[in-house]
């Protein structure tokens, strides 16, 4: 026999349930979009190339620093990020081919063991 949940914890359950809905869909979204921009061929950044490999986003985002910190850059374009209240900066993003980013796949391995070992899965 079932526990009937109280209003609190029925709201607290459907909150959690959006919450994954949410982030299931974020998560498919980003790799739809990070597919489509590798597809056209031309030099995407870092996080983009590991989202369309099969990285998820968070992973994907934590790791994009280290994996292109010391490669040269193959183009590069401008993009805005917002900072804090309405201030807006211009900053410039490293943009790698396939090539570039094939052949660093094959060499980078971070400390972490589980982290390195989807980089391995990867490069495979």
């Amino acid at each position: 026999m079932k526990k009937s949940l109280t209003r609190r914890e029925h709201r607290a359950t459907r909150r959690t349930l959006r919450a994954t809905l949410r982030r299931r869909t974020a998560g498919t979204r980003a790799t739809a979009r990070a597919l489509r921009a590798v597809a056209a061929g031309t030099p995407q950044p870092v996080r983009t190339r590991l989202v369309a490999a099969g990285l998820d986003d968070a992973t994907a985002k934590r790791f994009a620093g280290a994996f292109s910190r010391g490669l040269v850059a193959d183009d590069t374009r401008e993009t805005v990020i917002k900072l804090k209240g309405r201030v807006r900066k211009t900053v410039a993003v490293k943009l790698y081919a396939a090539t570039t980013f094939a052949a660093r796949l094959s060499a980078y391995r971070p400390k972490d063991k589980t982290a390195a070992a989807q980089f391995a899965a990867l490069a495979a």
